[in-house]
């Protein structure tokens, strides 16, 4: 039965990652040990973490005056590590959404953080428009895609100070010029691949600035220094990575994602402006290439439609419980005709009414 995974994260991969990562499970690089009991110091495993991070790095069209790492504990705590590693006086933040506004909270432990835009007074509708970037700051801190409310910054603002951008929810999912960034971080469960690591992507040369003392495993150079091996890595959700960044590269890479995921999203974005039963909850300028979030414009046919999506096994599209409604996201692994089948779905519930 072929189930369509809607699902926000963890989510979809795609069918040859789970098909190789299924038999490494059993059998990892003929070792006949498993990739989750394999040692992480063996040469088998640490070939697979040095080509995750050199794919990463590639795919982002980054020389090696940045560094590629495979880190622990998602996108949370980057929201603490990001401050204590760059936050010496102050740092900017655009709040555009609940994850924004946890990464400005957690950076305000260390330092003085200057919200200079919102939207949350708006429902995290919108992405703010002609941000003004204050010059005296550590960094400007962007959550460039979000999940909950399904909107994306479709160009990214102008700084002097290093930009940090959380891609949790959409990196590698169009082109995108990546020397922009000073860091980028985005956790694994929803485009990369299985839950479990972190990837960050740091310009080497704005570390070892702050006054402050770091412990060890705050410390981007020392995670540096031992090659995202100072403590055990998550070996199957690196080796899982790897295999998604090969999958991206054999597909045609940034180009290629970038246009498959705007045939899909304009195929949905579509049918929701068609259909008079659904409304999109985003405005439309700054709608998400990743997360397609919308409301039944009456309450009382929920039923109806989740009966449609399950008769049609359509799954993960409850919306999150702070705008309700659904959400489908189409992250690179969503196969266009699991949208389709969506689309199909959104129709027969408007035949049906």
């Amino acid at each position: 039965m072929k189930v369509h995974n809607f699902s926000a994260g963890p989510a979809i991969l795609p069918a040859s990652v789970l098909e190789k990562a299924s038999e490494a499970l059993l059998n990892f690089d003929n070792t006949g040990l498993s990739v989750a009991e394999v040692s992480h110091r063996s040469a088998q495993f640490v070939k697979v973490i040095e080509r995750a991070r050199a794919l990463a790095l590639e795919l982002a069209g980054l020389d090696n005056s940045y560094e590629a790492l495979y880190l622990q504990g998602g996108a949370s705590m980057q929201f603490l590590m990001v401050p204590y590693n760059l936050l010496e006086n102050k740092a900017a933040y655009i709040d555009t959404g609940t994850w924004a506004n946890k990464a400005q909270k957690e950076a305000a432990l260390f330092g003085e953080v200057q919200v200079i835009a919102s939207s949350k007074e708006q429902g995290y509708k919108s992405i703010p428009k002609n941000v003004v970037v204050p010059t005296d700051i550590d960094y400007l801190h962007i959550t460039t895609n979000n999940t909950i409310y399904g909107s994306e910054f479709h160009s990214i603002p102008k700084s002097g100070a290093p930009i940090v951008a959380d891609m949790s929810s959409d990196i590698f999912s169009r082109s995108l010029d990546y020397s922009q960034f000073g860091l980028v971080y985005a956790g694994s469960q929803k485009n990369l691949g299985a839950s479990g690591s972190t990837l960050v992507l740091v310009k080497k040369d704005l570390l070892g600035k702050v006054s402050r003392k770091l412990p060890s495993m705050m410390d981007y150079q020392l995670h540096i220094k031992n090659e995202s091996m100072f403590n055990t890595p998550s070996t199957f959700s690196v080796y899982v990575n790897m295999l998604v960044l090969e999958w991206i590269e054999a597909e045609g890479g940034l180009a290629a994602m970038e246009k498959r995921n705007k045939e899909k999203a304009n195929l949905l974005y579509s049918e929701i402006d068609r259909n008079a039963l659904v409304v999109g909850y985003t405005a439309k300028e700054d709608r998400s290439l990743m997360n397609v979030v919308f409301n039944l414009t009456d309450e009382s046919t929920k039923d109806r439609f989740d009966a449609l999506c399950k008769e049609a096994n359509i799954s993960g599209m409850k919306g999150h419980r702070s705008v309700g409604g659904y959400r489908a996201s189409i992250y690179n692994a969503m196969p266009l005709e699991s949208v389709q089948v969506l689309v199909e779905v959104l129709k027969e519930f408007e035949r049906t009414a």
